[in-house]
């Protein structure tokens, strides 16, 4: 089979098309074979040489991927070769064939592309996790998502609308903020001329958020803490804004509020089943109704991976960036 790999850490001309062995699934494992697989900032930070994968996982790039199941490794039972799948990865999504933990594994929603259900895994396992299983967002409560257009960020907003929820989001254009609105956004910051803390302090007489999901840490620490509600629950989930900031822990006792930090790569198997298996009995019906759907900017050769990397590390895309596998 051909997978991407990364030639040395460095630019998206190091991800390179390159013929590597099969994998072969183990005991509890399943084959896929991909047809699409989607661009994450985790990717990018792998390819720069800042996020290996955790062991025992592959070396190639891909933390989702949508495909058929081509094999079954021994002890895997409810699932048949050539059913249509998607799944949450360690890694290994940019390539023809992965092997995946049974676990991982998701069907198909009613009415979703096969294509385009490579956009789904990363986000809503993600989403759902943090928001929902850690941070229990409730009907009524106001989440603040920054990177309201992104993949996490368009998934967010659906899945707190469906429950009932406000949802403020930030991005950094008005393209970008209308499109939130057309998915239920109720209050759009753009960043890049309005502060987020005055904004939902305005928009909320002071109250501020209940959860906020964060995508920047280190710059956006102090004043995620500012905009928080009494009681409410900071999740961060990535680094883009720097991995080392300074806590108001008085102002924060003073809130009684909480801030939590999650990735999903390198857990256990078992802690990921457990939020795959969350997903697909409370996201997947909301997606099979149309209620939630996913958002896909554009699909991209797999072949020219480089191309992926380079509109998501650009920040012009609204969604989800699909990497689109030969033949798929």
């Amino acid at each position: 089979m051909h997978a991407i790999t990364i030639s040395e850490p460095g630019g998206p001309e190091n991800l390179t098309w390159t013929e590597v062995p099969d994998p072969v699934p183990g005991e509890g494992e399943v084959l896929v074979e991909v047809v699409a697989s989607a661009v994450n900032r985790a990717d990018i930070m792998q390819r720069q040489g800042y996020y290996d994968p955790p062991p025992g996982a592959s070396a190639y790039p891909g933390l989702e991927c949508s495909g058929r199941i081509a094999a079954l490794g021994p002890g895997v039972s409810g699932w048949s070769v050539g059913d249509e799948v998607c799944a949450l990865l360690s890694g290994g999504g940019y390539a023809q064939k992965v092997v995946v933990p049974a676990g991982q594994l998701l069907p198909v929603p009613e009415g979703v592309d096969l294509k385009q259900a490579a956009a789904l895994p990363e986000v809503a396992c993600t989403v759902w996790s943090n928001v929902f299983m850690l941070a229990h967002l409730r009907p009524g409560e106001l989440l603040l998502v920054h990177g309201g257009s992104s993949g996490i960020g368009t998934m967010a907003i659906q899945l707190a609308k469906a429950i009932g929820a406000r949802v403020a989001v930030t991005a950094g254009t008005k393209e970008k903020l209308d499109f939130c609105a057309e998915l239920g956004a109720d209050i759009l910051i753009n960043y890049r001329d309005q502060d987020f803390v005055a904004e939902i302090a305005r928009a909320t007489d002071g109250k501020g958020a209940d959860v906020i999901l964060d995508n920047m840490g280190a710059k956006y620490l102090d004043r995620n803490v500012e905009t928080l509600a009494v009681n409410g629950r900071l999740m961060i989930i990535g680094m883009q804004g720097g991995t080392k900031g300074e806590l108001n822990i008085g102002l924060l006792l003073g809130k009684r509020g909480a801030v939590s930090a999650t990735s999903l790569r390198a857990r256990p198997l078992s802690e990921k089943a457990a939020i795959v298996a969350a997903v697909r009995e409370h996201v997947w019906p909301l997606i099979a109704s149309g209620v939630v759907r996913p958002v896909v900017d554009r699909e991209v050769p797999m072949t020219d991976a480089a191309e992926g990397h380079r509109v998501v590390e650009g920040s012009g895309h609204i969604g989800k960036v699909l990497l689109v596998a030969p033949s798929a």
